[in-house]
């Protein structure tokens, strides 16, 4: 009933005070939420709706208190304008005024909907001209938008990146800020906002809006770390640029230097002896980061790199004599400006002539001029933003091929040359590009750069480097994967194998042979035809190195071995006849925990597909000693390999009958019914378990009496799926 007072309050109130309807209708509004808390199920929002319907009555009756002290006539609406309709109190009953609620709410819902579908049109028009440069069309489309929807909080943060665009950055942080009233949580209003006060140089106010985005979501914290590098990489450059002209205006000598010699080399149709002696001098003036950002501001590179002696000399095959030291200093002063500077750095190489001139050097046959240009590289590659910068100004293929033709280099030239591949490995951007042009791009390059290494191993460090870069790529899943299906890279690298593991060479190549065994054993985690096509010849390379005696290749050969084996049964039967169930029985009684999980595996898959490999196991594993004992390791894939090799061994006739170690029924029955996260385990127990009892009945009675039927009746889940490698 209070409820009614509202509303009939409400309406004499705010009518005798102020005709307006907007006014009167936000008044009805407040109203409405109180009627929609008061039906809402939910506890706390009635009593939240019954506290203002209390609020809402005291100032409506302190309210008229006032009134009747102003005037002690009857409480007859009094129509100041002249010109209003609305009924009087006494003739307004609680179910038109609800009418009339109603009405006003469609209203106002329809005029809404209106508006939103005109502000989307607005927005969508304002993108357009956006996306063509047209950004004072844009900023008026989405003005207009605003105007028809007022708390449209996109159009705020678009009108704003369109203002950055117009470099009108106080117009844009107040858009933003607009935005954040529409949603607080706008994570690309505080994105513009902090791009705004970068550009105005309010640098702290910048950090403080990117720290915002990851009180917001959490997951953006790379992408604010790389906003935060940003700001301090400008709050940097900002403050080296000032000390700069601070320096200068004082008349520091070195500063001063710069300047001068930068003003002597921009003499055009000068000798390339008098460039080279310039430039020489130039890079011993360039000693701190304050002479680095002279030489920026001072337009030094384009004075060099626009040089058209110079341009010619560094574009030429270096031959004479002056124009190779020509090079030579040219490459030295770049290096020292860049280096540690990644505004010159960027200046530098998106700079065209320096650009293609520094790929020309790259594969200059002087062995110093390319030297020094991998010198240059290296000031890159030690930083991320530096590799960055690589492969977005050289064409990713072009740069890795010229790299990795260096490897086989015989001086440091190979070495350092690899050292940079690897690290421009570690580049996403490298590994998309590589994903999308495998086969035409990076594929040509790895099988020429294996034949080459084939036919001369004579920079170890260099091949070894080599190979690591390619087992860095086989990292990527997609990259890996092209790489196996690949017969041609699969025998380039079975040739080189064969090279490291020639006798002539001794143990001179033993690290190399390591590294390409772990190359191999990353790309045989793959399951295809082609390893399945290549089987045989890659498990005869392994077997040939199991009588090595260094462990790491043993353990890599092993490996290899058991992975590639299950898909091939060609390779298995080569395998057995070439004695394999021997040499792994003995790994197995001395070997170690890794070379042992590879070596039952192997067993488990010669034994599954072969009647020979099962007699052999029998021979040289007496009363099953090894396997058996193999279920008592910690290692699940040992325990679950080892049952199934028993459980295949167990098809021998008279093998189960067999004398066993006497624990050998309660091992299998504890792994049956033990709660593995290897379903393979039980799996594989609970089979070589039926096939134990069913061919030696003396097992049968041992079983009941441990309750090992109802053991086995809750593995029939797993048995029914029959045995699998682990």
């Amino acid at each position: 009933m209070f409820l009614v007072d509202i509303l009939q309050t409400t309406s004499l109130n705010n009518m005798s005070e102020d005709p307006n309807l907007e006014k009167f209708l936000k008044d009805v509004d407040e109203v409405s939420d109180i009627l929609q808390g008061l039906n809402s199920e939910d506890t706390y929002s009635q009593e939240q709706a019954i506290l203002k319907a209390d609020q809402k009555l005291e100032h409506l009756k302190k309210k008229e208190d006032q009134i009747e002290l102003r005037d002690k006539t009857n409480r007859t609406l009094i129509n100041k304008s002249g010109t209003s309709t609305l009924p009087s109190k006494s003739e307004i009953s609680q179910e038109s005024f609800i009418a009339i609620l109603e009405k006003d709410a469609s209203e106002r819902a329809d005029k809404r909907s209106q508006n939103k579908e005109l502000a989307n049109a607005l927005k969508d028009l304002g993108n357009k001209a956006f996306d063509k440069g047209d950004y004072e069309t844009a900023i008026q489309c989405y003005s207009e938008g605003l105007e028809k929807l007022k708390d449209m909080q996109v159009l705020y943060t678009n009108r704003a990146q369109a203002y950055i665009k117009l470099e009108k950055y106080e117009k844009a942080i107040s858009d933003c800020e607009w935005a954040l009233k529409c949603d607080d949580k706008c994570v690309k209003a505080y994105v513009h906002m902090g791009r705004a006060h970068l550009s105005l140089k309010n640098y702290e106010e910048a950090r403080q809006c990117y720290k915002m985005i990851t009180d917001i979501d959490i997951t953006k914290e790379k992408l604010v770390k790389g906003y935060l590098r940003q700001v301090d990489y400008q709050e940097k450059k900002d403050i080296q640029e000032q000390k700069a002209w601070q320096d200068l205006e004082a008349g520091v000598e070195d500063a001063v230097s710069v300047t001068q010699l930068l003003t002597k080399l921009s003499k055009a149709g000068q000798s390339p002896l008098y460039y080279s002696g310039g430039i020489q001098l130039l890079v011993q003036a360039v000693n701190d980061s304050t002479a680095q950002t002279l030489f920026r501001t001072k337009n030094g590179f384009s004075i060099i790199a626009d040089n058209c002696v110079i341009n010619r000399c560094l574009l030429s095959n270096q031959t004479d004599t002056i124009v190779f030291d020509l090079c030579l200093s040219v490459l030295s002063l770049w290096k020292v400006v860049c280096n540690e500077n990644e505004e010159n750095q960027h200046v530098l190489i998106s700079h065209p002539n320096a650009n293609s001139q520094i790929f020309s050097m790259l594969t200059s046959e002087i062995p110093d001029v390319q030297n020094k240009t991998f010198n240059l590289f290296d000031v890159y590659s030690t930083q991320e933003e530096g590799r960055s910068l690589l492969l977005n100004y050289f064409k990713p293929s072009r740069l890795f091929e010229s790299l990795i033709k260096c490897g086989t280099l015989k001086d440091v030239r190979g070495c350092t040359a690899m050292d940079i591949l690897f690290s421009l490995t570690q580049e996403e951007r490298l590994r998309s590009y590589f994903r999308t042009n495998f086969k035409s791009e990076l594929l040509p390059s790895l099988i020429i750069f294996l034949k080459t290494l084939y036919l001369a191993l004579v920079n170890m460090k260099a091949c070894l480097q080599a190979i690591a870069v390619m087992g860095h790529l086989t990292e990527d899943t997609f990259i890996r994967r092209k790489m196996a299906a690949s017969l041609e890279y699969w025998d380039s690298c079975l040739l080189l194998v064969d090279k490291c593991n020639s006798p002539a060479l001794g143990d001179g190549h033993k690290d190399a042979l390591t590294a390409i065994l772990g190359l191999l054993f990353n790309l045989s985690l793959e399951e295809n035809s082609e390893i399945k096509e290549r089987g045989v010849d890659i498990s005869r390379r392994c077997l040939s190195l199991l009588s090595n005696k260094d462990g790491i290749i043993l353990t890599r050969s092993v490996g290899i071995l058991s992975r590639v084996l299950p898909q091939c049964p060609a390779a298995v039967e080569m395998a057995v006849q070439e004695g394999i169930v021997k040499k792994l029985m003995k790994f197995l009684k001395t070997g170690g925990k890794k070379t042992s999980q590879y070596s039952v595996k192997v067993l488990a898959v010669c034994t599954k597909e072969d009647t020979q490999a099962r007699k052999e196991v029998y021979k040289y594993d007496k009363n099953f000693v090894t396997l058996v004992n193999l279920l008592r390791s910690e290692d699940e894939i040992t325990i679950g390999n080892a049952a199934l090799c028993l459980g295949n061994c167990f098809d021998l006739p008279g093998a189960a009958s067999t004398w066993l170690q006497p624990d050998i029924l309660k091992l299998l029955l504890t792994h049956a019914g033990g709660d593995s996260k290897r379903p393979s385990v039980q799996r594989n127990a609970a089979i070589a378990l039926g096939k134990l009892c069913s061919a030696e009945p003396r097992y049968m009675a041992q079983l009941r009496e441990l309750h090992g039927i109802e053991i086995l009746n809750s593995c029939r889940k797993y048995v029914c799926k029959g045995p699998q490698q682990c």
